[in-house]
């Protein structure tokens, strides 16, 4: 069974990966952190966000971007950006492998560097042109479910249970 892996490239916003966090524990995909961060991992808004599934998690912490890509030289590794050609929604996440989104620091996105190398990996979410970006964690939800999505949802509830009525 593929997994789903949520990268975050020198986060800088404690709530954004708390928010992230929890999104990984509900979802069931592992959560890599690339320093420098923003923050402390012992940062109480980080913990807050998502404190009752911090213990859910599997994390996975690298010293610096050049140390996450030696580790995962031969993974998929899609870069999401507002400055990529291709959509999300029309990137095939393939379901015989793990899949690797990678999000870049909230001021400052993944460096471009990067991008040039991976023209065919890089994708970007849709939206209107006047505006910055979406918000990180937002943009992180947005991309999971939607490799999730392409997955069948794996290992999660479609239907839930009413707790005072039942549903005909």
């Amino acid at each position: 069974m593929p997994k789903l892996h949520i990268v975050l490239c020198e986060p800088q916003i404690p709530q954004n990966t708390g928010n992230i966090s929890r999104t990984c524990a509900v979802t069931g995909a592992t959560l890599h952190l690339i320093r420098p961060y923003g923050f402390e991992i012992t940062d109480k808004n980080l913990k807050r966000a998502g404190l009752d599934y911090w213990d859910k998690l599997e994390i996975f912490e690298y010293a610096g971007l050049s140390d996450f890509l030696e580790k995962h030289p031969d993974d998929r590794i899609y870069y999401f950006t507002t400055k990529a050609r291709h959509c999300h929604s029309d990137a095939m996440y393939p379901q015989d492998r793990d899949i690797y989104l990678m999000f870049g620091r909230e001021d400052a996105g993944l460096p471009e560097e990067l991008l040039v190398q991976h023209p065919e990996t890089a994708v970007r979410i849709p939206m209107r042109p006047t505006l910055r970006s979406l918000n990180l964690s937002n943009s992180v939800a947005i991309a999971a479910y939607e490799v999730l999505r392409q997955w069948g949802y794996p290992d999660m509830t479609a239907q839930g249970d009413l707790t005072k009525y039942e549903w005909e």
